[in-house]
Order: structure tokens, then C-alpha cells, then sequence
């Protein structure tokens, strides 16, 4: 297993990390306990989590895979030790359900600070290694929402200033409930707002951002990887295998029998037009290589010099223990070129 410094901190992470969205969903807390003894054992060292977990998001589950994570630590004694834990704290939003006082999120004080003491109870620590912003409170074309044009959204009346989100985030910095932050669904405009505020209020400095990433959708690459690297900004990218499609799994309208999309028919992020067909080319590729496709499309995301991790999931362990054999896979200048000329071609067909 590789390793890879976090920002500017003294953290180094894993290159592959483990993403928790499905426990307590589509994996049990026994499955899960499983999933993250074998991805400790193999190295990984950074544990990828949200208050708002699993996907998809509901009141019966919320909580739920902090509640799981946190029920391990305590079956493991000295894991927490080996473990760095992130986790993320909601957005904007309508779900009420997310606060005790059933408002609909914001990322002001009363609300960060209700959601980092949930997390901390539900984990069962009393520190967070790397607490993110899960999306901005502005209003934002999010989640592929918008792909192909940023039609500018008017500004809420109750947007809450970034200056006033970190305030918070370093408030609880200083009183050592966090050892660093981090954002996630984020812009380029939004990271050097971040970072602005930083420098001339005297705040904690962002230390990475959590985005979607895959070979269907490199839009990170435009404008965002060239400011994350002067910036020392570590990208923890989410999606790597585009919710499973890189993967070949769903090729010729497969849907196999417990797959995200069998069960929740919710991936249209990665249905756009030409994503199907793209798709099936990336796979295509792989095995003219002799690679297995989810294998490639997490060698190529890890072979990038912007990432510091990428963070996989399993539901299964025969799953798990394909994803961590790329990091064994170095993946041949000639394909790496085959790569980016399809991608010249078609360009990002599911950002």
C-alpha cells in the first residue's frame, strides 16, 4: 500500500481508502466489520464516513454508518489507533431530519456544532482526524446536477458565509474535537474562498476536498487540479469506478442481483447521453489489456500526481479484494495514451 502526504498536515493517508455509504444499507454491521478488518489489515488507513450515511438517504437510516463504525471501534480495541476517521457534516438541505430541532440544514455554527457532537458520540471518539464540508450551503448546481452549463443561481437570502463555516470549523479545531478540515462537492471559486478566509482571518487551512472523480468524469482536471496542487490541496476522490459502471457490471442493461442500481434506481448521474457507450469502450479497453476494467479505472485514478486518495467501496469481500489488488496494477504508457485520446474524443459523458 502506498501512502500519501494529506495537504499540508503531518497526516499520511493510504492511496486507496475506504468508503462506508452502504453499511447499514446494503451491508449489515457483520459485513461491515468485516469490510473494514480486511481493509485495516491491508493497509488502509483512512475510513471515509458522513453523518448524513448511508446512501440512499433516509430518517430511518441516518446515523447509521458512523453508529456501525463506531460499534467496531469498540470491538477493536487500539483500531482507532490505526485509523484515521473523516467524516462530513451536511450542507444546505431540505432534509429536516438531519437536526434535532427538524430545521432544514445550514452550515452555521448551531448546525456544525450539533453534527460534530453526534458524530463524536456515534464514532466513539473524542476526535475527528478529518472533518469535511459534505456540500456547500450555496446555491449550487451539485451532484451532476448541472453538467454542461453553469447557469449562475441567484444568491440565497440566508446563504451562510464561508468565513462564518470556517470560523466554526476552527473553533472546533481549537478545542481539539478536530484535528483537520476539509471540503467536498466543491468549486474552484469555493476552495480559494476557503483559503482566503484562511490567510486573513487567521483560520484553519483546508487540507483537502472531496470530489467525484472516474475516468467518465475527469472535470476536476479543468480548472480545480491545477489550484489543489499549488495550493497543497489533497484530493480524496469519491466515484473512482462511477458507482459501479466502470466496473462492466451493468453492460447490456445487466442489473445484478443486490447492485446499487438494482435496488435504488438512483445512478442517472452516470446515464447521461454517451455515457453508455463510453462506458462500454473504457471496459472494452481494460480486457484488450488483459485487465480486469475496475482495476484500471482505480490504477488510472491513483496514477494521477493531483490525487491523494481514492476512495472505494464494497459490498462484498470478493469485491473488496479486487479493489485492493490495483494497487498493484501500473498501468502501460500506450494504454495510459489510449486512455486520454478517448477522452479527447468524448470528453466527460457523467460529471
Amino acid at each position: 500500500m502506498d501512502y500519501r502526504k494529506l495537504g499540508r498536515t503531518d497526516l499520511t493517508v493510504s492511496v486507496l481508502s475506504l468508503g462506508t455509504m452502504t453499511f447499514g444499507r446494503q451491508n449489515t454491521p457483520e459485513e461491515a466489520f468485516e469490510i473494514m478488518d480486511r481493509s485495516l489489515d491491508a493497509g488502509v488507513n483512512l475510513f471515509d464516513n458522513a453523518e448524513m450515511y448511508p446512501i440512499p438517504p433516509a430518517e430511518e437510516t441516518r446515523f447509521r454508518c458512523e453508529e456501525i463504525m463506531g460499534d467496531w471501534f469498540a470491538a477493536r480495541p487500539g483500531a482507532r489507533q490505526k485509523v484515521l476517521i473523516a467524516t462530513k457534516v451536511a450542507g444546505r438541505s431540505p432534509m429536516t431530519w438531519m437536526r434535532s430541532d427538524r430545521h432544514e440544514p445550514r452550515l452555521k455554527a448551531a448546525d456544525i456544532n450539533e453534527a460534530v457532537d453526534g458524530s463524536l458520540k456515534r464514532l466513539k471518539t473524542d476526535y475527528i482526524d478529518l472533518y469535511q464540508v459534505h456540500w456547500p450551503d450555496r446555491v449550487v448546481p451539485q451532484f451532476g446536477s448541472n453538467p454542461t452549463v453553469f447557469n449562475v443561481p441567484k444568491k440565497a437570502e440566508d446563504e451562510t458565509p464561508i468565513e462564518e463555516t470556517l470560523d466554526t470549523l476552527g473553533k472546533l479545531v481549537d478545542a481539539g474535537k478536530v484535528r483537520h478540515i476539509g471540503v467536498s462537492n466543491e468549486s474552484t471559486w469555493g476552495v480559494m474562498q476557503y483559503l482566503r478566509a484562511s490567510e486573513t482571518k487567521g483560520l484553519p487551512r483546508i487540507a483537502s476536498i472531496q470530489n467525484a472523480y472516474s475516468l467518465l468524469n475527469r472535470t476536476f482536471e479543468v480548472n480545480l487540479a491545477e489550484a489543489c496542487m499549488r495550493e497543497d490541496i489533497g484530493l480524496l476522490c469519491y466515484s473512482a469506478l462511477a458507482q459501479g459502471y466502470l466496473t462492466g457490471k451493468y453492460r447490456n442493461g445487466a442489473l445484478p442481483e443486490g447492485a446499487r442500481k438494482t435496488l435504488f434506481d438512483r445512478l442517472q448521474r452516470y446515464e447521461g447521453p454517451g455515457a453508455e457507450e463510453v462506458n462500454d469502450m473504457y471496459v472494452a479497453m481494460a480486457e484488450e489489456a488483459g485487465l480486469d476494467p475496475a482495476q484500471m479505472a482505480l490504477a488510472f485514478a491513483m496514477s494521477r500526481p493531483f490525487m491523494t486518495s481514492v476512495i472505494m467501496g464494497a459490498t462484498r469481500m470478493s469485491q473488496l479484494e479486487a479493489v485492493l489488488g490495483s494497487v498493484e496494477v501500473k498501468l502501460p504508457a500506450d494504454l495510459l495514451d489510449a486512455i486520454d485520446t478517448l477522452h479527447r474524443s468524448r470528453g466527460n459523458v457523467a460529471p
